[in-house]
């Protein structure tokens, strides 16, 4: 993680993270991510309930990477090494079939 206006970098290591996905609109996809983290690196003392946001096309491509604090943006961004993490994540197959498979919004 990084602090805006700050050159310290913590590296997270995601144990295990958990998605939620709903369809926007017909252009965006909201997917929520909780994170359990490796004791060995654990989410900066400042936030409260940490959490990430990926924005993606239908087709499961990646707009954007957010992390957050208690659902809305933080002085935070993620790493490289973070953000490869998430991707990966969401690039398995099985999450890729979750995302095409959402229902269109009302």
């Amino acid at each position: 993680m990084i602090k805006y206006g700050l050159d310290t970098v913590t590296e997270l290591k995601f144990e295990k993270i958990v998605a939620s996905m709903e369809r926007r609109n017909d252009q965006w996809v909201d997917i929520e991510l909780l994170f359990e983290l490796s004791e060995a690196t654990p989410a900066p003392d400042d936030l409260i309930d940490f959490s990430g946001l990926v924005i993606c096309t239908p087709e499961g491509s990646i707009a954007q990477i957010v992390p957050q604090d208690e659902d809305c943006d933080c002085e935070y961004q993620f790493t490289a090494y973070e953000k490869e993490q998430i991707t990966a994540f969401i690039l398995q197959e099985q999450n890729q079939l979750r995302i095409s498979q959402l229902p269109s919004p009302i």
